[in-house]
């Protein structure tokens, strides 16, 4: 097996930014970046540049320098986002305790970097929505109560003395939106009050928890959800997929009629709209690329940037909404972060995509195909190869499995398939049924039916890697995370004669042993999912890879972050504890690791490191 030319630390160790936000004014950006080695808060300032004759704009914007804010006071590994208080003093962030997901609020402020708590909840998981338009208050979303639901705190408060307001107090979970009206008076979210578990509507509700009322509903069983107020505060940017696709739109509120944007069949998804209120921003999802549109919101013109293909994310405009805010990224690519000058249709740099030593020519580019399933359902991937799969020795190969299963690979810059394929092996990330952005119908498939066509999918990969005359077909192995290790415990035991590897990241093993210990908003998701636990008793074990763990053939890693709340170190634990109680020897027949201080997957650079030498290990000695 290649020992491979890139690094696996170095590249592990490359800075990476998240939730890159502008302030309210547009004039600064905040963003976390692990430049330091630890994930940080930093700060860049925008301005305007100087006058430019024929230049109606004015001059080249000037980017400022990242300045550091923090300094070890936000999570070390980032699982929710933050808010800019509305006059740009503050900045409010969620921190859990090594990965439980168990998150408090923190106000930064945004000069001296002073850091203040404002709730104090170790059992609740707290995520914060929007500052109000007077800055009294923040509205965020919460379990604390248990389900989760909206709620509005005062910041100015202390958390032994936090004034916290319900909003909401739902029996199934109220998860997005959380928008404030531009008069202070409302606040808009999505929530479902129907007995089909598959189904969101948009709501309003007054600031002090009054005349609640549900402001649209397409059709029951669609989701639509609500993304921002316009700046006339009486029409919201929403999304619905009734149409079969995600289709965003403008929504009048009073009527609650909907002006649709984007086209027919192809997924956009509503993202942002600027602050004069002339844009809308959709990001359009077509086979596995998505790149922001432009509406005209009164016209309905579009407008698609010039960016290459790839995953293009931006929603955020700055600079008096003449520039958008984009991240962008392709399979040979890292990430980096762009202004996209409206007027002038091209892009500014703002953070560079490093790659320290490494060779950016080293990494190999994705191929996008189409396989056919068990039932002959056409299942896309991405398929890395190496550049040895064609120097005539037959190679090893892996899928990977997303996570989800609500999830889909892009034809984004993944380490894992760049680190397996430089190290020889070929690598597909199939996006099975389940997966988002190919329609409702094919993400709807694998409902009450997890472990059934989707696992056909999987193994119809597996298949079609048999198909390559590059590709060993007796070294073929599996990867996957959360659903992706749910997904590779099910291959593993209910396809044992298909796999000679398998690795399951933070996996799943027993469905009825997960409800019990999830959260409220997860015990939904499942019931969604898979139906009721007890009703549907007998399929919820058939679907529980425990029940099957005697087949096992394939060597197996199991590796859980021990602080994990999404599929608890349990779900891992036993299936290990089943092997055992079977005869299988740990350390010949599988392996067993837990990584301490991490929850469910983590950013944190060492935790990065410990992953990729554990997963790439293990596939070179297998395989």
């Amino acid at each position: 097996m290649n020992q491979g030319r890139i690094p696996l630390k170095e590249l592990a160790s490359l800075p990476s930014f998240y939730f890159p936000s502008p302030s309210w004014d547009q004039e600064r950006i905040a963003f976390y970046w692990d430049k330091s080695g630890q994930m940080e808060l930093y700060l860049i300032d925008l301005q305007s540049g100087s006058p430019r004759s024929g230049s109606p704009r004015g001059g080249v914007p000037h980017i400022g320098k990242p300045r550091q804010l923090s300094h070890g006071e936000v999570p070390r590994s980032l699982r929710a986002g933050f808010v800019w208080s509305r006059d740009g003093k503050s900045i409010v962030f969620a921190k859990d305790r090594d990965g439980n997901e168990q998150h408090d609020l923190y106000a930064i402020d945004t000069q001296s970097g002073a850091v203040r708590q404002l709730t104090n909840t170790p059992t609740a998981q707290e995520i914060p929505a929007e500052f109000s338009p007077d800055g009294e208050w923040l509205s965020i979303f919460s379990n604390r109560d248990g389900q989760m639901n909206l709620y509005k705190l005062r910041p100015t408060s202390a958390p032994t003395d936090a004034e916290v307001t319900p909003l909401t107090r739902f029996s199934n979970p109220v998860t997005s939106g959380g928008a404030w009206s531009p008069d202070g008076e409302w606040l808009a979210f999505s929530v479902n009050e129907t007995a089909e578990l598959k189904n969101q509507d948009v709501y309003i509700v007054r600031a002090d928890g009054t005349d609640l009322r549900r402001v649209l509903q397409v059709k029951v069983g669609s989701i639509d959800t609500v993304v921002k107020w316009l700046p006339d505060g009486e029409r919201l940017a929403i999304t619905s997929d009734a149409s079969g696709v995600d289709r965003p739109g403008i929504l009048a509120v009073e009527t609650g009629e909907v002006r649709w944007f984007g086209k027919e069949g192809v997924e956009e998804t509503a993202s942002g709209v600027s602050k004069n209120g002339k844009w809308l921003v959709a990001l359009r999802n077509q086979d596995a690329v998505v790149q922001p549109v432009l509406y005209e919101i009164e016209t309905g013109n579009a407008r698609l940037l010039d960016l290459p293909a790839g995953l293009a994310i931006g929603s955020e405009f700055v600079l008096g909404d003449s520039a958008l805010l984009v991240s962008i990224t392709s399979t040979t690519q890292r990430n980096e972060l762009i202004l996209y000058e409206l007027e002038e249709n091209r892009a500014r740099t703002v953070i560079p995509a490093e790659y320290g030593t490494i060779d950016p020519n080293l990494f190999v580019a994705s191929q996008y195909v189409i396989y056919p399933s068990s039932d002959d359902l056409s299942i896309s991937a991405i398929l890395y190869k190496p550049r040895e799969a064609e120097g005539g020795e037959k190679v090893a190969a892996i899928v990977i499995v997303h996570g989800g299963p609500t999830g889909q690979f892009f034809r984004s810059f993944d380490p894992y398939a760049q680190f397996l394929a430089d190290h020889g092996f070929v690598v597909l990330e199939p996006n099975i049924r389940g997966s988002t952005g190919y329609g409702v119908e094919f993400r709807d498939m694998n409902r009450y039916d997890w472990g059934g066509g989707d696992l056909e999918d999987v193994a119809a990969g597996a298949e079609y890697l048999k198909s390559l005359h590059f590709v060993d077909p007796d070294r073929i192995g599996l990867f996957g995370g959360s659903y992706g290790g749910y997904m590779t415990l099910m291959q593993a035991v209910k396809k044992p004669n298909l796999w000679k590897a398998a690795v399951s990241w933070v996996g799943i093993s027993d469905l009825h042993r997960l409800y019990e210990k999830s959260m409220e908003h997860f015990k939904y998701y499942l019931r969604w999912h898979m139906g009721d636990p007890e009703e549907n008793r007998d399929l919820w074990r058939e679907r529980s890879a425990l029940t099957h763990a005697a087949n096992l053939k394939a060597k197996l890693l199991l590796v859980h972050g021990v602080n994990d709340p999404r599929c608890p170190v349990e779900q891992s634990r036993l299936f290990r504890d089943r092997l055992i109680e079977l005869g299988y020897k740990e350390g010949e027949d599988f392996e067993y690791v837990e990584l301490t201080g991490e929850g469910h997957g983590s950013s944190d650079i060492s935790h990065k490191i410990r992953t990729y030498s554990l997963l790439v290990d293990f596939m070179e000695r297998s395989l």
